[in-house]
């Protein structure tokens, strides 16, 4: 029950890495405040919650309105209760070869993967800030320090985030709050199922791919969210009280720890 009376808040909550997390973070005690674009299941995810007698909070947003992301951080903070931990785990996933690429891929890529990560990580940090304590973690991407074929759009506003993060992390030290990345691999979810929803492309992920320049996993499985959420939870907690600016890969050795 390590959050136990702690407010955490994660955005993109409604389903996934978030929701499982949201759920981990349920089971160890916290208050949450649930952040979502997807009204729908982000209140089928608080009523599940709520039904097992968890305080929740829970607003649909564009995480991409930075206005409307100060205004909901307040909103919290007035009615709910103080935001100790923030786990930030909206992400999209939008594929194509350079080339033939489109520009709208690319602009919503950067959108809700890096502008998204600033304007939730600035409106916190704010408030932590003015009380000198707080964990923040980012959802990442293994791809954000390994190339991919067809992934190019995804890959920059990973690695975007990813340095934002960083500098963001040097600057909130001093102040008592810590800042770190989990960088996941591939992930059963239904962003994942979209990319590679057959047999084949499932064994492609595994066995890894030569002619597209891309390494199999060698534990031989897709991650499940469970598996992001332990590490998000890990480095949201007072466990992890000495560690910032780190970046922590769960990718079954996808990447050999590139």
């Amino acid at each position: 029950m390590e959050f136990r009376h702690r407010t955490v808040l994660v955005t993109g909550a409604a389903q996934g890495i978030g929701a499982a997390t949201a759920q981990m973070l349920a089971r160890q005690g916290a208050a949450l405040a649930l952040l979502d674009r997807d009204e729908e299941r982000l209140h089928d995810t608080a009523a599940s919650l709520r039904a097992l007698g968890v305080p929740v909070f829970a607003q649909a947003l564009d995480l991409t309105d930075i206005a409307a992301l100060d205004d909901a951080v307040a909103t919290i903070e007035r009615e709910f209760g103080a935001i100790r931990h923030l786990a930030h785990v909206a992400g999209i996933l939008r594929t194509g070869e350079v080339l033939d690429s489109r520009l709208e891929d690319w602009d919503a890529c950067m959108a809700i993967n890096a502008r998204a990560v600033y304007g939730s990580t600035r409106a916190v940090a704010r408030v932590m800030a003015a009380r000198g304590h707080g964990s923040i973690v980012v959802v990442g991407s293994n791809a954000a320090t390994v190339p991919r074929v067809g992934m190019a759009a995804y890959a920059a506003s990973k690695a975007a985030a990813s340095q934002y993060l960083r500098c963001l992390a040097l600057e909130l030290a001093p102040l008592g709050i810590r800042c770190n990345l989990v960088s996941p691999g591939s992930t059963d979810t239904a962003m994942q199922r979209a990319f590679a929803g057959d047999a084949q492309a499932r064994r492609d992920i595994l066995d890894g791919v030569p002619q597209r320049w891309r390494l199999g996993i060698p534990l031989r499985r897709i991650a499940d969210p469970q598996d992001i959420a332990e590490a998000v939870c890990f480095l949201l907690s007072d466990r992890a009280r000495h560690i910032t600016l780190h970046d922590l890969r769960v990718d079954g050795g996808a990447t050999l720890d590139a």
